[in-house]
């Protein structure tokens, strides 16, 4: 069986998947106003599985600071609530029947500063799935090397092209978050 041919293009490609995921997650953080996308990271326990928030309710924007979220069965309210609660975005859920009312508070300095570390905090999983993919390719090069498959100097030359690629993604991953970060402390 021959051994699969060692893919650059898909290792950056991997690569680029963390940087798109890490600008959807930002996306999410808001700098203030209500927008339905702050909503997307939470996962909800829903039926013995974790969901994404849009696949048990309905998120809309009432007013300018409010969003308001109708969850489509009854029995779910609580675990929506208990969702919106745990995660990082600190706000409080208001429930009323089976619709859950979130105000969005006026962005303080140590609001700004909380957001920041929460950007800070997925900009970090971004670079350690960067890291994995890293890490797999140089395991697929090390392989391609000992079932001889490649030579020492070739496997030598695309694991310094595997470095250059991470190098270059955590440097995009380091810009998308310091703009994120701009705007977030911007009154």
């Amino acid at each position: 069986m021959a051994t699969p041919e060692f893919d650059l293009n898909d290792i950056k490609r991997r690569m680029q998947g963390a940087v798109s995921s890490l600008s959807k997650d930002l996306g999410s953080l808001r700098t203030g106003r209500a927008t339905p996308s702050l909503l997307d990271p939470i996962q909800v326990d829903a039926y013995g599985s974790m969901m994404p928030m849009a696949q048990v309710a309905t998120v809309s924007v009432p007013e300018p600071r409010l969003l308001s979220i109708s969850v489509w069965d009854r029995s779910m309210v609580t675990a929506v609530e208990k969702a919106i609660r745990e995660s990082d975005l600190g706000l409080n859920p208001q429930t009323e029947g089976q619709t859950i009312r979130l105000r969005i508070p006026e962005m303080n300095e140590q609001r700004r500063k909380e957001m920041v570390k929460v950007a800070h905090k997925y900009t970090e999983e971004a670079r350690v799935a960067v890291r994995h993919v890293r890490r797999d390719g140089l395991d697929h090069l090390k392989k391609l090397l000992k079932d001889s498959a490649i030579s020492e100097d070739d496997e030598k030359r695309q694991a310094t092209d595997v470095q250059k690629a991470t190098d270059q993604t955590i440097a995009e991953i380091d810009g998308v978050l310091a703009s994120k970060e701009k705007e977030i402390m911007q009154v």
